[in-house]
C-alpha cells in the first residue's frame, strides 16, 4: 500500500516538527535509526508520522545519556516498552552511582585537607594521594591473607575477609576518609620484623584447626554483635559458649573449666591489632552514631566475658 504524499515530510519539515536540526535528523538516518518512508522524484528523503514518533523517542533516550548502541537495542526491542530500556536505564544508574561515589570521596578528601591545621596539610595530602577514588579494599584483603594461617580453605578465608575488611561508604564523612587512608597506610607498611603479628594460638592450630577456629569465631561474633549494638556489658552466654567452642574444636579439646582458664591466659598475651579495628569502626560508623561492632571490638567483648565467667567460677 502506498503512503499518501500529504503525510510525508521533507527532512527539514520533520526536523521542525520534532524541534531538532536537519543535521540531527540526517545523522540518525545515516546511522540506520530513522527510516525514511519514500524518496521524492528528485531523490530527497521523505518521512512519515512513524518517523516523527521514533525521532522523539530517540531524542528522549539521548537526554538519559544513553549511547547509540543502547538506543539501537531499545528501538529493536519495541521501543520504550521493551526490556532493553529497563536494562539500559539500570546500567546507567549504576554508572551514575559510581560517578557520584567518586565525587563524594573527592569532596570529603578536599574538606579533610581544607579543615586540618596548615602544618598538617602536606602530610594529609601524602596520605590521601596513596588512595584510589573511591578507595580499593584490595590492600586490606592482601594484608589479611598474609596474616591468616597458611593453607586455610578458601571459603573460610573469604568468610573472614567479608567481616574483617570494611567497605568504603558511598557518602563518606571526612573522618571516614581519614580513617580509611590510615588503614591503607597501616596495611601496606612493612612490619618491623618482616612478619605479621599473627597470634600464636591461631598459628599453632594448623590449617585444619584454623579453618574450624575462624568459622567458629565468625559465628560467635555474629551472636555477640547485638549485645555490642545494645551496649550490654560483657556476660557469659550463648556467644561466649560459641567463642570457647571455636578454640576447643581447633585444638581438639573440650570446653571445660580448665580449658577456659588456659584460654583466657593465652589470649591475654597475644599480639593485638587494636589500631586496625579502631579505624575500621570509624569507617563503618556514620558520624554521631553508636560505633558499629567489628571483629576486634567483638573479640574484646567476648574476652571480657570469658574473664568474668572464670572469675565467677572461681
Amino acid at each position: 500500500m502506498s503512503t499518501s504524499h500529504d503525510l510525508l515530510w521533507s527532512i527539514g519539515e520533520l526536523a521542525e516538527r520534532a524541534g531538532a536540526t536537519v543535521k540531527t535528523v540526517r545523522f540518525y538516518s545515516d546511522q540506520g535509526l530513522l527510516a525514511e518512508a519514500a524518496r521524492s522524484s528528485g531523490g530527497h528523503r521523505r518521512y512519515g508520522p512513524p518517523a516523527l514518533e521514533r525521532l522523539r523517542l530517540i531524542r528522549s533516550l539521548r537526554t538519559l545519556d544513553l549511547p547509540l548502541p543502547e538506543i539501537r537495542r531499545i528501538l529493536e526491542d519495541e521501543g520504550a516498552a521493551g526490556r532493553a530500556l529497563e536494562s539500559a536505564v539500570d546500567s546507567r544508574l549504576r554508572e551514575f552511582g559510581n560517578e557520584l561515589k567518586v565525587l563524594r570521596w573527592r569532596e570529603a578528601a578536599l574538606q579533610l585537607v581544607r579543615d586540618c591545621p596548615p602544618p598538617q596539610r602536606a602530610g594529609r595530602l601524602m596520605l590521601l594521594s596513596a588512595l584510589s577514588t573511591p578507595p580499593s579494599t584490595a590492600p586490606l584483603a592482601r594484608f589479611w591473607r598474609t596474616w591468616l594461617p597458611p593453607r586455610m580453605p578458601r571459603p573460610t578465608t573469604a568468610a573472614f575477609l567479608e567481616v574483617a575488611v570494611p567497605q568504603p561508604p558511598d557518602e563518606p564523612d571526612p573522618s571516614q576518609v581519614l580513617a580509611f587512608a590510615r588503614l591503607h597506610a597501616m596495611t601496606t607498611a612493612s612490619c618491623p620484623d618482616g612478619r605479621q603479628p599473627q597470634p600464636e594460638v591461631h598459628r599453632a592450630a594448623g590449617a585444619r584447626g584454623a579453618a574450624l577456629l575462624y568459622t567458629g569465631l565468625i559465628e560467635a561474633f555474629e551472636l555477640a554483635a547485638p549485645h555490642l549494638r545494645s551496649a550490654h556489658d560483657p556476660h557469659p552466654g550463648e556467644s561466649l559458649d560459641a567463642y570457647v567452642a571455636a578454640y576447643a574444636s581447633a585444638y581438639r579439646s573440650r570446653d571445660t573449666r580448665e580449658f577456659r582458664r588456659l584460654l583466657a591466659a593465652r589470649l591475654s598475651v597475644e599480639p593485638r591489632l587494636d589500631r586496625y579495628w579502631d579505624l575500621t569502626a570509624i569507617v563503618l560508623t556514620p558520624p554521631g552514631s553508636r560505633p558499629q561492632p567489628t571483629p576486634g571490638s567483638t573479640d574484646d567483648w567476648l574476652r571480657a566475658a570469658l574473664r568474668l565467667d572464670n572469675a565467677e567460677a572461681a
